[in-house]
């Protein structure tokens, strides 16, 4: 059964305004093929198949006598020349409405030799978010420790055995195929070394040395797993203070549940939901198409903020996650705002009723993570 996602739906619509060419992007098992399917007079097309792939062989022929209005065609990596047929739907045909889905970005595979340039858009297709989770029937904690690919999220125990065959499935079908990539095991243990890390700085040197490989070897599987949306790297936020730190990286991984997995956490302790709160205000941001403005702050003496929103160049917004309201203190945002007046603070919980309050030093937006997405598109303009 179809599990409708009006948010996806409409952000298509919205970008086929500017571009007849789409290529969706986001991790096996997401959900991307289901959404496809589910447009209407479409057609979907398996690049995995032979007799797909020869029937794409003369793209400009299969477009002359296409009738529909969208095409889907998945797996586009397989195609021998994957960017001839985007570019002639581009240029030629732009009456179709072309749906390219795959695990990865576009520039990711090497078969790609035109990058079409101006003749796409890109959407960072995301496991299921919160605002999604009463269509699914699931609550947060179940959102958290299961993940938010479907498949995980909807199985009513907590199946290990998903976690571990998605990921060598991930490195066959992503890692391995695309890159060429040979090392399965220091890779693993690799992504899972930053899945761990989930939340926290980590050095690029640590990573070398768990995963027994060099260190320029690990800034290319840093690079790839980036590109494969498996990781989000966060840098700091600084105006050259000498109390802040400006250059270590903080990583967050892709889906909770699989960090979850390798962290060992089968049950959500107390301890458990603020940091996985980040993880899922991060992918509200990531929805809209706004991540690549977020960075973190954080200075020698370890204050700390999770996000900064740069709006403009002298105005940010300043974002702390925690899960319960009464945990937080506007400390930090005192601290903050003394460097850098200008903006708005925005706490986010799983339990405050959205509002502002005003304190003796600050005006506090506090959200309720499930009306995050509702105030990011209010407060920045939604999608790009």
């Amino acid at each position: 059964m179809y599990i409708k996602r009006p948010f996806w739906e409409e952000k298509l619509n919205f970008l086929w305004k500017k571009s007849s060419i789409i290529w969706l992007q986001g991790v096996r098992r997401s959900g991307k093929t289901t959404l496809a399917k589910s447009l209407e007079d479409s057609l979907y097309l398996n690049c995995d198949l032979p007799s797909v792939q020869e029937e794409l062989s003369n793209p400009e022929h299969f477009l002359k006598t296409f009738k529909r209005k969208i095409l889907i065609i998945d797996e586009i990596h397989q195609l021998p020349e994957a960017s001839m047929i985007l570019k002639i739907a581009a240029d030629n045909f732009n009456q179709i409405k072309v749906l390219a889905t795959d695990s990865s970005s576009l520039i990711a595979g090497k078969k790609f030799k035109d990058s079409l340039t101006g003749r796409k858009r890109n959407v960072h297709f995301l496991p299921v978010m919160v605002d999604e989770l009463s269509a699914f029937k699931q609550d947060l904690k179940s959102r958290i420790l299961h993940g938010g690919l479907p498949p995980a999220l909807l199985a009513q125990e907590l199946d290990l055995d998903f976690y571990g065959e998605w990921l060598d499935s991930f490195y066959a079908r992503d890692i391995q195929e695309i890159f060429a990539i040979e090392k399965r095991q220091p890779f693993l243990k690799a992504l899972e070394y930053l899945l761990v890390s989930n939340s926290n700085l980590f050095d690029v040197t640590k990573l070398s040395q768990v995963s027994g490989i060099s260190r320029p070897t690990a800034v290319k599987y840093l690079d790839v797993l980036e590109l494969t949306n498996a990781i989000t790297i966060l840098r700091p936020f600084s105006g050259n203070s000498e109390q802040e730190l400006v250059s270590q990286p903080k990583v967050y991984g892709f889906d909770t549940g699989f960090c979850c997995y390798c962290q060992g956490i089968r049950s959500l302790g107390p301890n458990d939901t603020g940091a996985f709160l980040e993880n899922l205000t991060l992918e509200t941001f990531q929805a809209y198409g706004l991540s690549k403005y977020l960075k973190y702050w954080r200075t020698k003496t370890q204050k700390e903020i999770d996000f900064i929103y740069v709006k403009t160049k002298n105005e940010t917004i300043a974002i702390e996650c925690k899960w319960k309201e009464k945990n937080f203190s506007d400390d930090v945002f005192n601290v903050f705002r003394r460097l850098y007046p200008k903006g708005e603070n925005w706490v986010i919980t799983s339990d405050s009723l959205t509002r502002i309050v005003k304190s003796k030093n600050n005006v506090i937006h506090f959200i309720n993570i499930e009306d995050l997405g509702t105030t990011i598109h209010r407060v920045l303009e939604g999608p790009n």
